[in-house]
């Protein structure tokens, strides 16, 4: 939580120093900018998806006003989504030539191989459209369509805000905000890249690296989550210890390093190109 609230702090207070800052400092601190979106949306605000971090439902509400801020979209959106994406598991296309998961790497690909990883990246993040996310909330959910539209007006406050501050500012971190979202794309394509969409063990993939899981809490016991949702993050090693030998029968894929640099990793197949899809042609 106070990771979230730091986040927020960190983008005012940017604003508040743009004017004064000389590129060469303004440049790395954009950068940080754009990570900090990958890292949020794929620790903070993923966590507050399934294990919420308060148990008075008005402070999660107001938690997820901090994190649309922060990240630029609605977070009660992304948890409908984000749900979605666990019904579906970055399943293949089924019957009607589709995906039950919205950010499939499959949902894009040709002959049921995964999508190019750039075009995955950089368009992922703009396919869906908000219907199909709330078009099958029922009941009580319907409710989540108001705060949908209230955490949406409040990021367009926010940045007019920050526009009347600074509107160079503002014109200035449209392409970084671009780039963390593709970041967090980025990360999510390599947590399922090399999983098996029909084992449910291996639905996701997993990256141990101390130090990643540490700043991204716990994030790269990614196929102990798909495989146990709910586990709280930070049971997630104790969960990995007690189905490792499972896992390893099911052919679970393990990165080298974190998910954010999975075409990094040595076990990568040759042929494995970001631009083009796998199994193209050159």
């Amino acid at each position: 939580m106070l990771t979230g609230l730091a986040h927020l702090a960190a983008v005012v207070a940017l604003c508040l120093v743009f004017a004064r800052l000389p590129w060469w400092a303004f440049l790395p601190l954009a950068l940080l900018y754009a990570v900090g979106i990958g890292w949020s949306v794929n620790s903070i605000a993923h966590n507050q998806v399934h294990n919420p971090y308060f148990a008075w439902p008005p402070l999660n509400r107001a938690f997820n006003i901090v994190l649309s801020l922060t990240c630029g979209f609605s977070q009660t959106e992304y948890h409908h989504t984000h749900l979605r994406h666990h019904s579906g598991n970055s399943d293949r296309p089924g019957s009607d030539g589709t995906t039950i998961d919205p950010f499939s790497i499959y949902r894009f690909g040709r002959d049921g191989q995964p999508e190019a990883m750039l075009s995955f990246i950089f368009l992922s993040n703009y396919r869906d459209s908000p219907s199909r996310n709330t078009g099958a909330l029922t009941g009580r959910q319907r409710r989540d369509l108001w705060w949908m539209r209230t955490e949406f007006a409040c990021v367009i406050a926010f940045v007019a805000v920050l526009a009347w501050l600074d509107w160079r500012f503002v014109l200035c971190m449209v392409p970084f905000w671009v780039l963390g979202h593709a970041l967090s794309a980025l990360n999510g394509y390599y947590e399922h890249f090399g999983g098996n969409p029909d084992e449910p063990l291996a639905w996701g993939v997993s990256a141990y690296s101390p130090l990643y899981n540490l700043l991204w809490m716990n994030n790269g016991y990614h196929a102990e989550h798909h495989y146990r949702p709910k586990v709280h993050w930070t049971r997630m090693p104790a969960l990995h210890r007690e189905i490792a030998a499972q896992q390893q029968a099911a052919g679970v894929r393990v990165l080298r390093h974190a998910h954010g640099l999975g075409f990094l990793d040595p076990d990568q197949p040759p042929h494995i190109w970001p631009w083009r899809p796998v199994g193209g042609a050159p």
